[in-house]
């Protein structure tokens, strides 16, 4: 049974091929096979969301499949059904489980109690999906038409300025070392990674896999890429006021975009702030690919989609 809860359940020799139908699927959007075709794939969220529940319901259904989308508190789960009998119960019923939630145990454990392949499609910890899309966004303008996807992105620098410590920023870490890129982060004092995620990287064997300063001018200098995101992610609302005060000197501004290399390109995983982590003037900058990062994501979670369906035949 494969899953993917974390950029490394992919190993970097099956990234060529998984990058290669992504890009088969956007090039034949309508025209491809329909590998799903009498599948449904459940989609339980506790998170709101707009690029993930519509690109996910979307690619489902473009692959021949059934989208089933279950809000956490529309079935037994949100009431306190436990997660080992949630599993083996919708394993019954549908081919997959696509699984945005708070908790990444929560996914792992449904990938080890259930019976039927399990997406992360965000969690606390992780944003694998996201991150693979950023990769395609990016491998797609420096490969060219028909390149080596996976190894345009070698040897690339990419710069994350804000929130050290959340989802995104974890992911591309993750994915920068699985891909061979650099990666260095800047952000505020206090605002590291949690244990866990150090605790994961060591045992994924990147223990030093990055750079982290609270300069954002040093890591941004030289980069191919400069990252963010917003500064108060889903369940840290309480904290609004204090990580304003805090991270605005890690806002990217057009200022702090110049210092990274003159074809350096923008990315944000949006919802963007306009005046927070971002100035308006570098979201329309021509170099800023936000939107097709967006739409990426539909491609590569179809391509994700399928590679999964077909490892569990």
């Amino acid at each position: 049974m494969k899953h993917f809860l974390k950029e490394t359940d992919f190993t970097a020799s099956e990234l060529p091929a998984l990058f290669a139908l992504a890009r088969e699927f956007k090039a034949n959007r309508g025209r491809h096979a329909r590998p799903l075709a009498g599948q449904t794939w459940a989609m339980i969220f506790s998170k709101s969301s707009t690029r993930t529940r519509v690109s996910f319901e979307v690619g489902i259904h473009e692959l021949g499949g059934n989208p089933l989308f279950l809000n956490k508190n529309d079935i037994q789960m949100g009431r306190g059904e436990t997660i080992a009998d949630t599993a083996r119960v919708l394993s019954r019923f549908v081919h997959g489980l696509v699984v945005r939630t708070f908790d990444h145990a929560e996914v792992e454990q449904l990938a080890a109690l259930g019976s039927v392949p399990v997406i992360n499609a965000l969690t606390d910890l992780l944003h694998p999906c996201q991150i693979f899309a950023d990769m395609l966004t990016l491998a797609e303008r420096w490969a060219g038409p028909g390149g080596d996807l996976v190894g345009a992105l070698r040897g690339r620098k990419i710069a994350f300025v804000g929130d050290r410590g959340c989802n995104v920023a974890n992911s591309w870490i993750m994915g920068a070392n699985l891909l061979g890129m650099k990666i260095a982060l800047a952000g505020p004092p206090g605002f590291d990674a949690a244990p866990e995620f150090d605790q994961l990287l060591a045992r994924e064997g990147y223990a030093k896999g990055y750079e982290f300063t609270t300069d954002a001018y040093q890591a941004v200098t030289d980069a191919d890429v400069v990252y963010t995101d917003v500064w108060v992610s889903m369940g840290k609302e309480e904290e609004t006021a204090e990580r304003i005060r805090v991270m605005t000197p890690f806002a990217v501004t057009p200022e702090l975009f110049r210092a990274a290399k003159p074809d350096a390109y923008f990315m944000h995983c949006l919802p963007a702030h306009a005046g927070q982590e971002v100035a308006q003037e570098v979201l329309d900058d021509p170099r800023s690919i936000i939107f097709d990062q967006a739409e990426n994501r539909l491609h590569m979670q179809k391509a994700i989609l399928a590679t999964l369906a077909a490892a569990k035949r």
